[in-house]
């Protein structure tokens, strides 16, 4: 595989790129928040991802970065710059920090949690049953709920102040209010009310009792620190539970960053010395023992090895290599000594643009986001507005200042937008980080919708269904000749030619013993080599070029063959010695093994299969018969400059293509397709031009890369589903007081879990091509 499989992506000319590390932000309208104040700077396109806790930007010259974080700032969070990094951090190292950052304040966040609960129980318990309310058990509650209500719930308050005084209103707007106020209510009660009169009880209901406050209608009777402590820690478990998740969610680009290695044995004059990998450069030859990673990507100049390259590409079987082999960087050497030479490093490695495409489609917003992204913008505005109305509407109809207070309250806790802003972001982290691990890369999140349309699936035959490379398929000797003896002379000639077909006889007759010196070699462009091997004079070529050069005919046999053979689309070759033509050797373009049960997978999906070619149709249809495609779907004689004119003709017929290929002449194709797939041992043309890379050349993937796609633009649509379903049906019912405050907590702290781990179910995605560790 080459080590240029995957192209570095370049923004436009005249925009430079920077991902902003944001902190602050709490929920999908702090993001939005942030998004709109970016831009509105002249020139500046932003887009801030919420899981991620990133923003992507793009700026003209004319703007100071600087100018980024300020406008942040503005907004009231913060902001950093990427720092300058070593060489071989670019791909990893700021992921690497942030995650460990994400891990200290996730530390944190659980203490608050634990101290928090352990607080909240015996408040929640004496509130609930009614034996353990022994004489002033009310001011032991507000004892224990003082520091819930302030410390614990800090996190809330601070960002609810940071927006208020920027003009804002977010998420811990509403968490703040509805905390504050229950927590105020009930020392006011307690103070100034009856609440606080010894032998004081009440009783617990999970809804709002209409007549609960009959006799007092002030309220001030009624405490409320069960709310104000179960809303807390439910919320601050919530967050706990949701930042452990997204971290998780994450997991599968932080193995990809890191599976570099961390130094490399250079040789430098005839001996090895130890360098960071950071001080690697092109050019430098290094050794690779048994059992470590290579360092970069390079060539290998000596030694033989099977290299382990699962966790890069997903191939489950280490692949041979030897002198003249490119490997990759991150992959494990698991038999011998290698010395490499290094041909990429940092950034511009494999490893490093796999990780880069990883994030960008992690970082990017799909379609399907746009709505939820405004609506959690003007959301939380509406929700003040409603518990306002709530708590008016309540008072109108007669009912207790307490009742009202409760229902409007319940309002305020419910109506998180957090879930619309999880929803999509963390399957994207899931799906994308899974893809990684099998070997495909989905250059944005826009590319999942594109597999959800796709009902045609134009296949490439040569280097995407088969090898790409000739073989020898076949010998056929004359009756009473030895096969072993045919291919072994026909080799032995073909040695000396640089011809595709000649080496792929001279490779298939090597690879049975060492192959003899010719004497007097000669080639005859194109027609065929000949050469003495021992004492006889053997001829290898084109069975007209032996009839027409050296009066030398087929016999009857033969012909049957060399017939079939064409009609296969293979190319036979005669072999011949001593006056006769002893046997042919069939050489052809083979189809991949796992090339047939690809295209029944395709059908399973739905979709159908064509095969495009500018082969013959005899040698078209011959690999449609292999691999299970209906000659009507067959388009053949297809020039490279014609098949995007193919795609053009199906998109106006109606169908939505995705186009499979691998070369320069498949890059037009793949960009005109509605869905561009490149297999990773072809072009970097090709690759640049697709919307999906297989970065292994098993046409399986494909199948692989559609059926994930789909299942992650269904967990978002779910996720989607739940977070408006869970809005719409949640409010009316806090507002018509069947929720108390503290379930309104539980309920939304459950949604925003709910989306995560309905996210992180994609980790669990089963591939049909064999793959190596998830």
């Amino acid at each position: 595989m080459s080590p240029s499989t995957v192209p570095p992506l370049t923004p436009p000319s005249d925009l430079h790129t920077v991902d902003l590390s944001l902190e602050g932000m709490t929920c999908a309208s702090c993001a939005n928040r942030i998004e709109r104040k970016l831009n509105k700077l002249e020139g500046v396109s932003a887009s801030v991802n919420y899981a991620t806790e990133q923003a992507r930007v793009r700026y003209p010259a004319t703007v100071d970065p600087a100018a980024l974080v300020a406008a942040v700032e503005q907004a009231g969070y913060r902001a950093r710059l990427p720092e300058p990094e070593p060489v071989d951090a670019v791909a990893g190292g700021d992921v690497a920090d942030r995650a460990d950052g994400a891990d200290t304040a996730t530390d944190a966040l659980r203490q608050r949690l634990w101290i928090s609960a352990v607080l909240t129980v015996p408040v929640v318990a004496m509130a609930m049953i009614p034996a353990l309310q022994f004489t002033n058990w009310q001011w032991a509650s507000l004892t224990l709920a003082a520091p819930v209500a302030v410390w614990g719930a800090w996190p809330f308050h601070r960002a609810a102040w940071t927006n208020a005084r920027h003009g804002a209103a977010a998420m811990d707007t509403l968490i703040s209010l509805g905390v504050t106020a229950a927590f105020v209510w009930s020392v006011v009660a307690l103070f100034f009310g009856h609440a606080g009169m010894p032998g004081m009880t009440h009783e617990f209901s999970l809804s709002i009792d209409r007549n609960a406050a009959s006799a007092d209608r002030s309220g001030l009777g009624n405490i409320y620190l069960e709310a104000a402590t179960g809303v807390t820690t439910f919320l601050l478990a919530g967050r706990w539970l949701e930042a452990r998740s997204k971290r998780r969610s994450g997991a599968a680009l932080r193995a990809l960053l890191r599976l570099g290695a961390p130094d490399a044995a250079v040789l430098r004059n005839g001996r090895e010395e130890r360098i960071p990998v950071a001080a690697l450069l092109v050019g430098d030859r290094f050794v690779v023992r048994p059992g470590e990673r290579i360092a970069t990507d390079g060539e290998v100049l000596d030694g033989s090895s099977a290299v382990d390259a699962s966790m890069v590409t997903g191939e489950p079987v280490p692949q041979e290599v030897t002198a003249g082999d490119a490997v990759i960087g991150g992959t494990v050497n698991a038999g011998g000594r290698l010395v490499v030479r290094a041909t990429r490093v940092g950034a511009d490695t494999q490893l490093a643009r796999m990780a880069q495409l990883v994030e960008d489609a992690q970082t990017g917003k799909a379609q399907v986001q746009r709505l939820a992204d405004r609506i959690s913008g003007v959301f939380v505005p509406v929700v003040l507005v409603l518990a306002v109305g709530t708590l008016v509407g309540w008072l109108l109809s007669g009912a207790a200042a307490a009742v009202a207070f409760t229902a409007a309250v319940a309002v305020l806790i419910i109506a998180c937008p957090c879930a619309l802003g999880l929803a999509t972001p963390t399957a994207l982290m899931v799906g994308t980080g899974r893809a990684a691990q099998l070997g495909i890369l989905i250059k944005g999140p826009e590319v999942l919708e594109s597999t959800r349309r796709v009902d045609t699936v134009l296949l490439d035959k040569t280097g995407t269904v088969t090898t790409g490379v000739m073989t020898v398929l076949d010998v056929v000797p004359v009756a009473g000749q030895d096969v072993g003896e045919v291919l072994g002379l026909a080799g032995t000639v073909e040695a000396g030619s640089e011809h595709p077909i000649g080496r792929a006889v001279a490779e298939a007759a090597g690879r049975r013993g060492d192959l003899p010196a010719v004497d007097g070699f000669a080639a005859t462009g194109g027609l065929g080599v000949q050469g003495v091997v021992g004492n006889r004079a053997v001829a290898v070529g084109r069975p007209s070029w032996l009839r027409d050069e050296w009066s030398v005919a087929l016999p009857e046999s033969l012909q049957v063959a060399a017939a079939a053979a064409g009609d296969a689309g293979r190319t036979a070759v005669a072999v011949a010695w001593d006056g006769e033509v002893r046997g042919l050797v069939v050489v052809g373009d083979e189809v991949k093994a796992s090339s047939a049960e690809a295209v029944r997978q395709l059908v399973a999906l739905g979709l159908q299969p064509m095969l495009l070619t500018g082969d013959g149709t005899g040698a078209a249809h011959s690999v449609a018969r292999q691999v299970g495609i209906p000659e009507d779907a067959v388009i053949a004689e297809v020039l490279p400059q014609d098949k995007v004119a193919v795609v053009r003709r199906l998109q106006e017929q109606g169908r939505v293509v995705a186009m499979v290929g691998d070369g320069v002449n498949d890059a037009a194709a793949l960009a005109q397709a509605d869905l561009g797939l490149a297999m990773g041992t072809g072009t970097d043309v090709a690759i640049e031009a697709s919307d999906l890379t297989l970065v292994r050349g098993d046409l399986r993937v494909a199948v692989d890369a559609i059926r994930l796609s789909r299942r992650t633009l269904a967990v978002i649509k779910g996720n989607l589903f739940w977070a408006f379903a869970y809005n719409v049906a949640a409010i009316p019912l806090a507002a018509a007081g069947l929720l108390t405050p503290m379930l309104a907590g539980l309920a939304m702290a459950a949604s925003s879990l709910f989306v995560v781990s309905n996210s992180l179910r994609l980790r669990g995605f089963r591939a049909v091509a064999p793959t190596g560790p998830a």
